[in-house]
């Protein structure tokens, strides 16, 4: 009898402790949500976040509002909700650098992706393996097969050491058994700038930024590392369809929200945003953008991101891959 009191005094308490949160959920978000962007603005992250405020704006009758903090290759402003009450009014639109890099580039990053959740809205996109048209190569084979033939003669840009492109560049190496000489720069401008000039022969570069140079026949797209096809470049095969077939590089953007924000306000955000791309406008903007929803539930990206931080740290370890 006295367990079963017990039993009835805990469940008791457990569901006053419950309701406040709740009676939030069912009154969030009462004012407008700062979404916070790692980096400087320009980029595809901004239509992203403009898309779910106004949507946001439609259904809630409140804006979420973006706010760039860049600094750090994304660190600043990734801490920076990793800090933040967990009350849902503060997300972060993440990224592959500081949420799967550099907790594998840095053991003493000032927070840990544990301190982040998944809300939702993990978003895919591939890039092109791009060549200056000089080079004459217009295949992968023929890239490999050159590189292999003259190892350590072909040289591919990044935006820096451990950002994407660089490290798109040592799984490539691995996984085509060929030896590349990277070349960081300051910058994916100045990388493509070079590019183009035909002081670099190779650079893994986002398709949107590529796609003008490739229109004008300055650079030459061979491959893209997207699990399918680009739509923008449908001409153009995977990396998979090309010889290699167990490389697929996807960069990402995803929401992300304070660890301990509450479950029914993440559940809310989540459904909204799943929404949110299921209309017309957000179907158009991820066709305009050469996005792909590929995630949605936190759960998904939540596996998504372990599965794929644990590559990425294999790639750095063994590359002995350093932040600059």
């Amino acid at each position: 009898m006295m367990r079963f009191q017990r039993l009835v005094s805990c469940v008791a308490t457990l569901l006053l402790l419950a309701a406040p949160i709740a009676a939030s959920a069912q009154s969030y978000p009462s004012q407008p949500v700062r979404m916070i962007v790692p980096s400087a603005p320009g980029g595809l992250s901004d239509p992203v976040v403009r898309f779910l405020s106004e949507h946001f704006q439609k259904t809630f009758g409140q804006p979420i509002v973006m706010l760039h903090q860049a600094g750090g290759g994304g660190i600043v402003g990734t801490q920076a909700v990793a800090k933040a009450p967990p009350d849902g009014y503060t997300l972060l639109l993440g990224n592959i650098g500081p949420l799967l890099f550099a907790p594998a580039l840095n053991p003493k990053l000032p927070y840990s992706v544990k301190d982040l959740a998944p809300v939702g809205s993990l978003l895919t996109f591939g890039n092109a393996v791009l060549v200056n048209g000089s080079t004459g190569i217009t295949t992968l084979p023929q890239l490999i097969q050159a590189a292999r033939q003259k190892p350590g003669t072909i040289n591919f840009a990044s935006a820096g050491n451990g950002q994407s492109q660089h490290l798109t560049g040592e799984l490539f190496k691995r996984a085509a058994n060929i030896d590349i000489v990277h070349v960081p720069y300051k910058g994916t401008g100045p990388a493509m700038t070079d590019l183009i000039g035909g002081q670099v022969q190779l650079m893994f570069g986002n398709i949107p930024a590529a796609l003008p140079h490739i229109r004008s026949g300055a650079l030459r797209a061979i491959a893209v590392t997207s699990a399918k096809r680009s739509d923008a470049l449908p001409d153009v095969p995977t990396v998979q369809e090309a010889g290699l077939r167990d490389f697929v590089v996807e960069s990402f953007v995803v929401v992300m929200a304070p660890a301990g924000t509450p479950q029914p306000i993440v559940q809310r955000l989540n459904e909204e945003m799943q929404k949110a791309w299921l209309t017309p406008e957000g179907q158009r903007l991820l066709g305009d953008l050469n996005i792909v929803l590929a995630r949605s539930t936190p759960r998904e990206i939540a596996t998504f991101l372990d599965n794929d931080g644990q590559r990425w740290a294999r790639v750095i370890r063994e590359g002995n891959v350093k932040a600059e």
